[in-house]
Parts: structure tokens; C-alpha cells; sequence
């Protein structure tokens, strides 16, 4: 049977989102629309490598998801009149139920919208934010705990409590008002952030990178800074998104192998990016009000602005990054800060710093930990220590380049030796 070539699976996973978008907006129900809408791409699967990718595959797989959500709206009317006429007869006006709606087909991107539904007010944050990975990033259950520092199993719960609460909830699974956007735009943010994150470093697999997911969540925080471009910390995601992702090119080598910040060609670096996120952190900087996603844009911008590795301001970056550890408790900005104070202050000042984290429960187990560990301890001469925690991190990651890279810094140590 003929499958679905990559420029298809791409499409897919593009659409996919949108769609859901599309048709949760229309009906309102998240669960069944996901149900919906998976069972559109499993059709997608099977017909387009027979019939030919349609003229218009958004609309195609809206359709085929709105059959599906008609005959469940029409499944459980049925199941509610069944169960009403055991309590007795009911009159034949209440009997008859309209089809459901036709889906709205027009050509518009309802993945933003989707953002802000999933960000339910009767979730937490932390379960609206795992919801919405799942549905806008389409990131799988694994991906969203490790970016969460949870297992598996926790997050795999705490996404089925999400889904079981806004269905037994009164608050309509609908678009939010202005206000309501607001009081659910830090959320979202951070939807946005942590897509980045996996695109840009991904936590699994054979790939360092997936473009798509770190392209659509700049794509995504552009279109929201288009929507509040007066919000700084709106601006200052954009930033550090950009300021970032300008890096990409130099990050990996001719065979997809990790290329780490200190040897990266920066030549290759996109100077366009680089510019715009400037002028966007300078600009948003200027307004007064300072939140995380501005000063970690702060410390992409002193990376980017360097002319080498040996040229750039650590001195800076330690402050910025002690002024973010006083908002976000974040074990990854301690982490980062660790080694921040190490290019300042010494390995030995940096080691002392990561003690702290031993006794974290988020960072029990985390590769990058044991990498960092590791990297100090081959910087104050401990090779033997460095060799050890380099293994110990490559046999945590569940990334394939990562995992090379660190198993490759422990053979260079031992032929050094």
C-alpha cells in the first residue's frame, strides 16, 4: 500500500494544529475535536498517496473532521434521548436535532486562537501549558515531561486530567475576551518558548534540531507580537527567539554532528536576525518594565554580539543571569549561571555553584547536569572526573547528537591523556 512521501508527513504535521484550531473553535469540544481531527489524518494517510494531495488539503482534513464530530454530536443526542425517554416520554420538537454547523473553511490560521483555548482558566498553568504543547506543538508526552523535568507517567496524567476538566467544567471551550487573553497571555508565552526550545534542541531522537517546530513557534510569536506590540515581554520572546535561532546554521556540522557555541563559525551566523532581535530587545528595554524573556534575550544578544568566544562578556552575562534567578527559580538558569561564574570566576567557583542542584529533585537524573559537571571538572584539570560525568550525561540524553558529542568529548580526554 503506497504511504505518504516526507513532503506530505511534513504538510500534515504543519496543518494539524490549524485544523484542530478550526474545528474546536467551531464546536467547542477539545477532546472530540482531537479525536476528530486524528481520525481526519489517519484518512489523509490512507487516501492522498492513492487519490493525490487535494487542492486544498486544510480544508480537505477540516471537512473529513467535521463529518466526524457530526456523527458524534449526533451519537450522543441519541445516547441523551435514550436515556431521557427511560425517564419518560418526550416531546417530538426536542426529538429533532439540526445537523451540526458546516465548518468554517476559509482561509485563516486559527492556531493562534487555539493558543488562548488551551489555556484554559480552570487549568493550572502548568496543565494548560502541557495541554497546549500537545495539541499546538504536537509534541508527544515524553517530549512535553522532559521539558516539564517530570516522567512520563506524571505528565501523561496530568494531560488526561487537563482534557477531563475542561469538559466537566463550566467555562465554555471558546475563544476569550480581551481580558480573558490577557489573563491567560503568560501561558502562552511559555507554550511558545518551550516549542522553540524542542525545535531548536531536541530532546529525542537523530536530529539536533526540528526546524519546523522551532519555525512555527517564531512564526506564532511574531503573529502575537503583531496582535500586542506594545506588550514587552511579547517583544522580548521575539528577541530571544530570533537572537537565537540565528545560531542554527553554525550548530551543526556536514553530518549532523553538534558543533558547540565556543567553535561555531560565525560567519554563518544570520546577521538579519541578529539585528532585528537587537533592535526589538533595545527598543522593549526602553520602556521600563524588565521580564525574564527580555533578559534571557539580554544574554542571547551579548553571545551574538561577539566577535569570538574568547571576546565575550561573561562579567555581563553573570549579572543578567543573577537578575533572572531572582524572578524564575528555574533549575536551568542556575545551571547556565554555574557556568557563567566558571568563565568568571574559575571552574572551581562554577562547581561549588552547581552543589546547590544536587539536591534539586527537577534536575535528579538530567543529562545536562552531568554535562555541565563535566565540562568545569575538564576545565580545572580533573580529566578522569570529566570523563565520568561526560558518560554518565551520554547515557542519560535521549538525543542521538547530544549523546555522540559527550561520548566524543570523553575519547578526546582519554587519547590526551
Amino acid at each position: 500500500m503506497a504511504t505518504l512521501d516526507a513532503d506530505a508527513e511534513r504538510l500534515l504535521r504543519d496543518l494539524t494544529p490549524q485544523v484542530l484550531g478550526a474545528v474546536v473553535r467551531r464546536y467547542g469540544d477539545f477532546a472530540a475535536a482531537e479525536d476528530a481531527v486524528q481520525e481526519a489524518l489517519m484518512a489523509a494517510s490512507q487516501q492522498w498517496p492513492r487519490d493525490g494531495l487535494p487542492d486544498n488539503p486544510r480544508g480537505w482534513l477540516i471537512q473529513v473532521a467535521a463529518r466526524r464530530m457530526t456523527d458524534h454530536i449526533r451519537s450522543e443526542t441519541a445516547r441523551r434521548l435514550r436515556e431521557a425517554w427511560a425517564a419518560g416520554p418526550i416531546p417530538l420538537a426536542q426529538q429533532l436535532s439540526p445537523d451540526a454547523p458546516p465548518p468554517d473553511i476559509a482561509d485563516r490560521d486559527d492556531t493562534l486562537i487555539l493558543l488562548f483555548m488551551c489555556c484554559h482558566p480552570s487549568l493550572t498553568a502548568p496543565s494548560a501549558i502541557a495541554l497546549t504543547l500537545r495539541a499546538v506543538g504536537g509534541l508527544t508526552t515524553a517530549e512535553i515531561a522532559r521539558a516539564f523535568l517530570v516522567p512520563e507517567s506524571t505528565m501523561a496524567q496530568r494531560i488526561s486530567r487537563a482534557k477531563q476538566t475542561i469538559k466537566s467544567s463550566d467555562v465554555p471551550f471558546s475563544l476569550p475576551t480581551g481580558g480573558e487573553q490577557a489573563e491567560r497571555l503568560r501561558a502562552v508565552l511559555h507554550v511558545l518558548y518551550l516549542m522553540f526550545n524542542e525545535g531548536y534542541a531536541s530532546s529525542s531522537g537523530a536530529e539536533l534540531q526540528r526546524t519546523d517546530l522551532s519555525g512555527e513557534a517564531i512564526r506564532l510569536t511574531r503573529a502575537l507580537h503583531g496582535l500586542l506590540p506594545q506588550d514587552t515581554e511579547v517583544a522580548g520572546l521575539l528577541a530571544l527567539l530570533l537572537l537565537t535561532d540565528a545560531r542554527r546554521a553554525a550548530r551543526t556540522g556536514s553530518s549532523g554532528e553538534l558543533i558547540p557555541l565556543t567553535t561555531q563559525d560565525r560567519g554563518l551566523w544570520d546577521k538579519a536576525a541578529i539585528t532585528e532581535g537587537i533592535g526589538l530587545l533595545t527598543e522593549t528595554l526602553s520602556k521600563g518594565a524588565v521580564g525574564p524573556y527580555q533578559l534571557q534575550a539580554a544574554i542571547q544578544a551579548v553571545h551574538d554580539e561577539a566577535p569570538s568566544a574568547e571576546e565575550t562578556d561573561w562579567p555581563q552575562i553573570r549579572a543578567l543571569y543573577e537578575l533572572l534567578l531572582r524572578m524564575d527559580d528555574n533549575p536551568m538558569v542556575a545551571l547556565n549561571h554555574a557556568i557563567a561564574v566558571a568563565m568568571v570566576d574559575g571552574p572551581r567557583a562554577g562547581l561549588d555553584h552547581l552543589k546547590s542542584l544536587d539536591a534539586d529533585s527537577r534536575m535528579a537524573g538530567h543529562y545536562r547536569l552531568d554535562a555541565v559537571r563535566g565540562h568545569l571538572l575538564e576545565m580545572s584539570g580533573d580529566r578522569g572526573g570529566a570523563i565520568a560525568r561526560y558518560l554518565a550525561a551520554a547515557e542519560r540524553t535521549a538525543s542521538m547528537p547530544e549523546r555522540n558529542y559527550l561520548r566524543a568529548q570523553a575519547a578526546r580526554l582519554r587519547i590526551d591523556e
